[in-house]
């Protein structure tokens, strides 16, 4: 059997992989391993939980796991798909990558067989994932952003949620709530660097304040007006009504905030709604309450799209590749949507793929927010997510090769203005500067413009 270790030189993750190559030590040679890199999420970790039932199936398919947090994904799984060294057979993914490496040749086309429904899926998320009209991943759950607030705490304060709230309206209910004294913040939001992290977040407001990443020249538009005004407005809130250590929480550190009381308020995932809203988390989790994404000038672009998903390498062979395409059907399919209910409740499904999830009764009845995804994600427009027409397409995101770099420095320069180390105006800047650089070496741009 072919052993897969990733190389000395990759830092991230590095521990891990090595203790799963060793793990790999002394499988039968019949059997075919898949080494499958996901993120820590809470819906990744049920997979992995529910995986048995698929090996039940398959005993000849063994499953060898690599979970990272979500930056170190990123970073793991492009060094292991730019330098195509083929260590990992099913990837983790999403809708800023699938087009751009489905466009290299660096992803096998997915092939499920005719049970499996692709029409089924939501038109929004088959197309974020195809290239050429061709499904090169698929979907474990799909997301848009949400607004989700504490009901309870609303109702003592005798405060209501707009049906459809601007950002403004955010500040001034977040002023209210905040109750540092019993630990509550007004608002959480997404700090810690990262173009999928604090930058998802920062580039729906700034849609939402009328700017965009590139204008239709693809000079950046970073030292723009409504980008001075959407990351002031984001670092503001934080620093009034947020966490103290807001530049070091991301996705899963908010989710632990909101689910322990600690947060009235907060944007993100439309896929934390089940998680935010269990009722192990305490008497007030049945109040939890949900709208759209904030708005400011425009609703245009203000609530993300986004797909974890799953792929497979051009680099694997072929007696792993019908392995993986096996897995990959069975964790996407119809049937694992409903092994999830019964296993966890509807509540907790894996939504935002498929029309067909959101017409189950139980479904409706268990998941309140589930209207309100479908609507955010249907109404999500990745070809024209801005105010002023852009050239890239996607919301939170532009899929080029050369946004990956860019939105990271970006990331580590908003939260260094966050903590207060360089200014608003440094930041942007600074993040200007670097994104023209890179558009001048990709050959957007000549240095004169």
């Amino acid at each position: 059997m072919m052993l897969h270790c990733p190389p000395e030189s990759w830092s991230s993750g590095l521990l891990k992989a090595l203790v799963l190559c060793l793990l790999m030590l002394g499988q039968p040679a019949q059997a075919v391993t898949l080494v499958i890199a996901t993120v820590d999420n809470g819906q990744m970790l049920q997979l992995q939980e529910l995986s048995s039932d698929f090996k039940k199936a398959h005993p000849d398919i063994r499953i060898r796991w690599l979970t990272l947090s979500e930056n170190e994904l990123r970073r793991y799984v492009s060094a292991d798909i730019d330098t195509q060294s083929g260590q990992i057979d099913v990837i983790t993914v999403g809708m800023y990558e699938v087009p751009i490496w489905a466009q290299r040749g660096w992803l096998r086309e997915i092939k499920p067989d005719s049970n499996y429904g692709v029409d089924d899926l939501l038109p929004n998320i088959r197309e974020g994932l195809s290239s050429d009209k061709k499904l090169y991943a698929a979907p474990l759950y799909g997301e848009s952003s949400i607004l989700m607030f504490r009901q309870d705490l609303m109702d003592k304060a005798g405060l209501k949620m707009p049906a459809r709230p601007s950002w403004a309206d955010v500040a001034k209910l977040a002023a209210k709530l905040n109750d540092p004294a019993n630990g509550v913040h007004g608002i959480c939001l997404r700090g810690s660097p990262g173009w999928g992290e604090n930058v998802t977040l920062v580039t729906t407001m700034v849609n939402a304040f009328g700017g965009q990443w590139f204008d239709m020249g693809w000079r950046p538009q970073l030292d723009s007006e409504p980008w001075r005004k959407a990351v002031e407005f984001y670092i503001d809130l934080l620093r009034k009504y947020g966490p103290k250590n807001a530049a070091l929480m991301g996705y899963n550190e908010n989710l632990a905030l909101f689910r322990a009381g600690k947060c009235a308020m907060w944007v993100d995932a439309s896929v934390a709604a089940g998680f935010v809203s269990d009722p192990q988390n305490g008497p007030w989790a049945k109040t939890v309450g949900f709208a759209p994404s904030p708005s400011a000038m425009t609703a245009k672009g203000s609530q993300w799209l986004w797909s974890w998903a799953l792929a497979i390498p051009g680099t694997i062979d072929a007696s792993r590749e019908a392995a993986a395409q096996q897995f990959i059907s069975w964790a996407t399919s119809r049937e694992y949507v409903k092994l999830v209910a019964s296993k966890y409740g509807w509540r907790m499904v894996p939504s935002g793929t498929r029309k067909s999830t959101y017409l189950v009764p139980e479904f409706r009845k268990a998941a309140p927010w589930a209207s309100l995804e479908l609507e955010s994600i249907n109404s999500a427009n990745p070809r024209d997510a801005t105010l002023l027409q852009s050239p890239y397409m996607g919301v939170q995101f532009a899929v080029i090769p050369e946004f990956r770099f860019i939105g990271d420095v970006l990331g580590k320069l908003i939260a260094e203005a966050l903590t207060g180390q360089i200014s608003i105006d440094q930041a942007l800047s600074k993040g200007q500067y670097t994104a023209k650089r890179q558009m001048v070496l990709g050959g957007y741009l000549k240095a004169a413009d």
